[in-house]
C-alpha cells in the first residue's frame, strides 16, 4: 500500500496548559494531511467543488491515542486508503514522532463521503477522483 506523508510542528497553540497536544488538535492535524494526500495524487477537492458540486465530508472519525506529543513536536503523518465505495472513502492516519524512533503517538480511522453541496445528498466519487485516490493504495505517490 502506498502512502502520503508529510510532517507538521506543534506550537503553542496545540497544545493544553501541561505542553501535551489537545486531543482535538489531531483532527485539525489529520485534515491538513489529508488535503496535502489529495493534491499529492492531483485529487483537488477545490476542482471536485467547482466542476461537479461536490464536497468530501467526514462521516466517522475513530482516534486511538497511544503516546503524547509535546510543545515543539516534530510529527509526521502518513495518510493510507484503506477502502473505497461508489460514494465514500476510508482511509487510515498514522501520526509518528520522528525523533523518538518514529514511536506512533496516534491512529486516526475516518471515512469520508461524498455529497453533492446544493442537495446534500450522497454522490458518486467521479473516476478521475476514484483513480487519483488510489495512487494512495497502489504505490504510485
Amino acid at each position: 500500500m502506498a502512502t502520503h506523508k508529510i510532517r507538521f510542528r506543534v506550537y503553542y497553540e496545540d497544545t493544553d496548559a501541561g505542553g501535551i497536544v489537545y486531543h482535538a488538535r489531531y483532527l485539525g492535524f489529520a485534515e491538513r494531511a489529508r488535503s496535502e494526500a489529495m493534491r499529492a495524487v492531483e485529487a483537488s477537492v477545490t476542482e471536485l467543488m467547482e466542476d461537479f458540486g461536490l464536497a468530501f465530508v467526514v462521516r466517522q472519525a475513530a482516534l486511538r491515542y497511544r503516546s503524547p506529543l509535546r510543545l515543539d513536536d516534530e510529527m509526521e503523518i502518513e495518510t493510507a486508503l484503506v477502502d473505497m465505495t461508489p460514494t465514500r472513502l476510508k482511509l487510515c492516519q498514522t501520526v509518528r514522532n520522528p525523533a523518538k524512533n518514529n514511536e506512533i503517538n496516534t491512529v486516526i480511522d475516518v471515512e469520508l463521503a461524498c455529497l453533492s453541496v446544493p442537495e446534500m445528498r450522497p454522490a458518486k466519487i467521479p473516476p478521475r477522483w476514484r483513480d487519483a485516490v488510489r495512487k494512495l493504495e497502489a504505490g504510485e505517490v
